[in-house]
């Protein structure tokens, strides 16, 4: 998302400034499209994805990954318009519910486990997804937690999340071309300094516990 000067906002863009501030080195961010997120890695358009991406043994014959900086699992949004009655997950597995999520991320996976029936819409950005719901076009959207809870805060009039605890649990690392061995040392002992020193997990709760941050951000994001 982008602030109102439309500069990069989020918790993965505070991580990256931080690691090039450590590091003295310039940062360019390039705003790429999920699906082809790994792709563009290999073909060489930037050096490191920091950005939300789950480990996975599949990903992980691609690119290198570092030891996580974070910790996620995926949950879900629902509709209080169409959704209100719908509270476990049975209720969700019916070809009558429409779900929305971003394409090519986890939550694909997680949406097929638990609701092989539904329907699925994917998009290229989460806020797309998020959006589907909130015109009344899907029932429901998963997504990386705390990011549905945070958006039933904020839209508290349409949104609701109907189960107590997050579908699954994944963790997210830096990824990297194969064989670039000393950038995954450094991005390694990054991660286990600003881990032992607070500072990851500090911009975590920032981001990801409290709405402290959302009168920086750009109106429709």
């Amino acid at each position: 998302m982008r602030d109102k000067q439309g500069e990069l906002i989020g918790f993965e863009v505070d991580v990256a400034r931080r690691v090039a501030q450590d590091a003295g080195l310039k940062i360019e961010f390039i705003p790429t499209a999920w699906d082809g997120i790994i792709p563009a890695l290999l073909a060489g358009k930037f050096d490191v994805i920091i950005g939300g991406l789950s480990i996975t043994p599949q990903r992980n014959l691609n690119v290198l990954f570092t030891v996580p900086y974070a910790h996620s699992g995926v949950q879900l949004a629902a509709s209080k318009k169409s959704a209100a009655d719908k509270t476990t997950i049975a209720d969700y597995n019916k070809r009558s519910v429409t779900l929305a999520v971003r394409r090519g991320a986890v939550t694909v996976q997680t949406a097929k486990k638990y609701f092989p029936k539904a329907k699925l819409r994917q998009f290229d950005d989460e806020s797309q997804a998020f959006q589907e719901v909130l015109n009344g076009n899907a029932d429901a959207v998963l997504a990386s937690s705390p990011k549905p809870e945070q958006m039933a805060i904020q839209y508290k009039d349409k949104l609701f999340i109907p189960f107590k605890e997050n579908l699954n649990r994944g963790s997210e690392g830096f990824a990297l071309r194969q064989g670039e061995f000393d950038l995954l040392n450094f991005f390694n002992n990054w991660i286990m300094l600003r881990t032992e020193d607070g500072w990851l997990q500090s911009r975590h709760d920032y981001w990801f516990k409290t709405l402290d941050w959302e009168n920086q951000v750009a109106e429709g994001q």
